[in-house]
This record gives structure tokens, sequence and C-alpha cells, in this order.
């Protein structure tokens, strides 16, 4: 069984992103994002791959979904479904799902663990990320981070869930 694990920012209204950007900048997350998925592969939809500002991600397989038959992106792995995503990532090591909305909501089912940063704030989104079935997830990890500062301006909270065993 291949290690899916899905990374994202939410805030808490369950809001990702705006107009395909981030809605706010968190330097100690960005560097923790980083940090985690060095090394490993990072599977993301094509909308979010192109709002990247420096790509493809170094350091990492970059495995870019698209519903583009015979698309191809410099210096990345195409997959053109979830399930040929699935087949490219690699089996020695942690892939880590990375967004778009839709990509969030069609792995869900397949990840069995989850890198969520919660920012505690609502903010005004068109992107938002699925509800989390609690009855199929157990936090395994909790840091809080609540005192804003110049380079985090909001409180936020880093969980880490595993998926629970039937």
């Amino acid at each position: 069984m291949k290690n899916i694990s899905i990374i994202v920012a939410v805030a808490k209204n369950n809001a990702i992103g705006k107009d395909n950007k981030l809605l706010w900048h968190l330097s100690e997350d960005l560097k923790r994002f980083k940090r985690l998925t060095s090394g490993n592969p990072v599977i993301m939809g094509k909308n979010t791959y192109f709002s990247l500002p420096f790509r493809p991600l170094p350091k990492r397989l970059n495995i870019v979904i698209t519903d583009v038959l015979g698309e191809q992106i410099d210096n990345c792995e195409m997959a053109y479904s979830i399930e040929d995503a699935i087949l490219k990532m690699d089996e020695t090591k942690e892939n880590f799902v990375m967004g778009g909305a839709s990509i969030y909501r069609q792995f869900m089912e397949f990840a069995n663990k989850l890198y969520i940063t919660w920012v505690h704030e609502d903010f005004e989104a068109d992107t938002f990320f699925p509800e989390i079935d609690e009855k199929s997830w157990i936090v395994i990890s909790k840091e809080d981070f609540l005192e804003p500062n110049e380079k985090n301006p909001y409180p936020y909270s880093y969980y880490v869930y595993e998926r629970r065993t039937k």
C-alpha cells in the first residue's frame, strides 16, 4: 500500500484559497511544508502547479494531474487521473497531496495521514477543504502557535491526523 498524505493549511471556515492564491502567508508553515515534503513526491492539480511562485518544487518529484490527455509540463511527471497519479507514486516514500480543492476531495479516501495547519481566522474564499469525518481520523499530534508575529500574522496550529483502522 502506498503511503499517501494530504498537506494543507485551512482556515476556521475551511477556506484554503481565493482566485487560485493562498489566503495568508505564514513563514513557519512554509518552512514546515518544505521540511516535510523535500525528498518526497508532491501531487497536485495543474492549477495549483501554475499558482506556485517557483516551479517545479525543487528536491521533489512533482506529479501534476491534468485531464488533458497527452499534456506535458517540463520537469514534471504527468498523471491523467487520480488512479494514474497513485500508480506513479513512490512505494518507498511519503507521497504528499498538496491541492487544490478537487484533488484533496478525490484523495481523501486514499490518504492515510493528514498534515493540517489550522489557521484560527475566517477568510473570504472561493476554495474550501472538505469536511473531515472525525470517525475516520484520530489526531496523533498537535502543536499550537497562538501568538501572531511579524512573519506569522495569524494564530495557527499544526495537527497531524492518522486514519483509524477499521
